[in-house]
C-alpha cells in the first residue's frame, strides 16, 4: 500500500472514465475516496470539484482526480479553493510537469478528449512523480496562495 488516499470525482460526462480510474488507482495500491457522481444523470461539475477540494483541504485525501468532458470546467471549480492546484493534463508530459514544477495536488482529465489508456498513463505519472522542491518552483507556488 502507498498510504495515500486519492479523492476522485466526476460529473456525468466523466462518470464512465471515473469508474475505470477508481479500479486502476486501487490496483496501484492507493486508497480511494469516491466523491461522486454515481451515474450518468446530469449534474453540475462545480459540486464535484468542490468535493475533491474539500477532501484535500480537510485532510481526508492527499491527491485528487477530477473528470468531466474536457477537464477544464471541473479544474476551474477546484482551483477556486486555497491550497488546491488542479492541472488539466492530456498526456504524460503535462502530468509529470504538473507535479514536478507546480506541485499540483489534483489532476483533471477530459473524458471526451483522451481515452482510457492515456488517462491511466497520466494518472500513474501524476501519482508517482514527486515535486521538484527547489527554490525557483517553491517561490512561484507560494505566490498562488
Amino acid at each position: 500500500m502507498n498510504n495515500i488516499t486519492v479523492a476522485i470525482a466526476a460529473d456525468h460526462a466523466g462518470y464512465g472514465l471515473k469508474e475505470e480510474l477508481k479500479k486502476y488507482v486501487s490496483d496501484l495500491g492507493y486508497d480511494i475516496l469516491d466523491c461522486g457522481t454515481n451515474s450518468q444523470e446530469s449534474v453540475d461539475y462545480p459540486d464535484f470539484g468542490k468535493a475533491v477540494a474539500d477532501s484535500i483541504i480537510g485532510g481526508r485525501a492527499e491527491r485528487g482526480v477530477l473528470v468531466c468532458g474536457t477537464g477544464i470546467g471541473i479544474s476551474i471549480s477546484a482551483n477556486r479553493y486555497q491550497g488546491i492546484r488542479a492541472a488539466v493534463c492530456h498526456d504524460v508530459t503535462t502530468a509529470r510537469y504538473a507535479r514536478e514544477h507546480n506541485d499540483a495536488n489534483v489532476i483533471a482529465l477530459g473524458a471526451r478528449i483522451i481515452g482510457t489508456s492515456v488517462a491511466k498513463d497520466c494518472l500513474n505519472v501524476f501519482l508517482s512523480t514527486p515535486f521538484e522542491n527547489n527554490e525557483r518552483h517553491l517561490k512561484r507556488i507560494m505566490k498562488l496562495d
